[in-house]
């Protein structure tokens, strides 16, 4: 009797209905969204052409399930319809058929069967204060069935702010002590995908890099992914050059506002914040809060809840000295600029004043061979 082979991501799609071009396309726009090469697009199509799917478990502590609306809104089909559909048909209580015992033994059944193959994908944080009774699921507490699952998983996907941080139920005084994954998981190598939600391309571009490399991405010193966090939200922000001139937002009902300048002073975190949003941006790439007139609230940073008000800027920030503040920043920006147009201006009478000289220099030197 014949062994049915496992299906490959790419099986999956023709069933779905999904042709050749679809597939090469979504390998494409997944190899952009990572800042791969343009050659990764063949490695992508190939691994996900041949390889089986990855079993996942997909667990649900202290959050608000963003992490998972978002990633089945990524502005790509495929994403939810085999990434997500696929790989978390082992557990994941949110969109699972299964309930109950039925999925308690689902995710028996994967972590047996695929011992130090499968991928843990937790969104939200863990209670500890009063033996973990604050979050608990089918008679366990969220801290059992987090030790019970990472113990065989190959490695560990930390989704959103909650399991990165702690987020909101973090927060002073923080009543069930609610802990980030990586304060309680060892031994096994964790992927932090911050975000309040992350954005659901930067999820996808995650799991994809596993599909076809079979390893986790670079990570950075606070273990995120490099592709999609080694930038500040002001670094690519539209908007910087208005701060760099000085110009901002003082209220949100203002002249200004209506002008689309700089939204620091009205509290935007975009200057300490690391994130993908001013580039993948959200909903297919139509926009992203500071494009719809709202500062950055800082969400993919730690502690962020307790870093001062959402709407009050900061007092000092990274790269300008540590009590620089937006009037002194502007202060300097617009005087640069004087400085700049000045300098340019006094170059540009050196540099024609050199032209005249060489010019001159050259009419005597021809009126002299003509004398001769």
């Amino acid at each position: 009797m014949l062994m049915s082979q496992p299906l490959t991501y790419y099986d999956e799609m023709k069933n779905k209905g999904y042709s050749r071009r679809d597939f090469v396309k979504f390998a494409t726009m997944m190899a952009a969204f990572m800042g791969l090469e343009r050659s990764a697009v063949g490695q992508i199509a190939k691994s996900m052409a041949s390889k089986p799917r990855i079993p996942v478990i997909w667990l649900h502590f202290q959050e608000c399930t963003c992490c998972s609306e978002s990633f089945i809104r990524s502005s790509h089909p495929i994403v939810a319809d085999i990434l997500l559909d696929q790989i978390s048909l082992d557990y994941t209580e949110t969109l699972m058929a299964a309930s109950g015992f039925q999925a308690e033994e689902a995710m028996q059944h994967t972590m047996n069967k695929y011992k130090g193959e499968y991928i843990l994908c937790v969104e939200g944080s863990v209670p500890v204060e009063a033996d973990g009774v604050y979050c608990m699921i089918g008679g366990k507490t969220s801290m059992q069935i987090l030790e019970e699952a990472a113990a065989g998983a190959k490695a560990v996907i930390a989704w959103g702010s909650c399991a990165c941080n702690g987020c909101v139920q973090a927060a002073k005084p923080n009543p069930t002590a609610a802990t980030p994954i990586h304060k309680l998981v060892k031994g096994k190598p964790i992927i932090k995908v911050p975000g309040c939600p992350p954005i659901g391309e930067v999820m996808a571009g995650v799991i994809v890099h596993l599909v076809t490399f079979d390893r986790i991405p670079q990570l950075d010193a606070l273990g995120r992914p490099k592709a999609f966090y080694s930038k500040r939200v002001h670094d690519t922000c539209y908007r910087r050059p208005f701060f760099d001139a000085g110009l901002y937002v003082e209220s949100f009902d203002d002249e200004n506002a209506k002008k689309g300048y700089c939204l620091y002073k009205v509290g935007c975190k975009g200057p300490v914040t690391y994130n993908a949003c001013g580039v993948t941006k959200w909903n297919g790439g139509t926009s992203f809060p500071i494009q719809s007139g709202h500062g950055c609230i800082g969400c993919s940073e730690e502690n962020y809840w307790d870093n001062g008000r959402l709407y009050e800027r900061a007092s000092a920030f990274a790269g300008f000295g540590i009590e620089a503040t937006a009037d002194v920043v502007g202060g300097i920006a617009l005087a640069a600029t004087g400085a700049g147009v000045l300098g340019h201006a006094v170059m540009t009478n050196i540099r024609k004043k050199d032209n005249i000289h060489m010019l001159e220099d050259e009419g005597k030197k021809e009126e002299k061979e003509l004398d001769h």
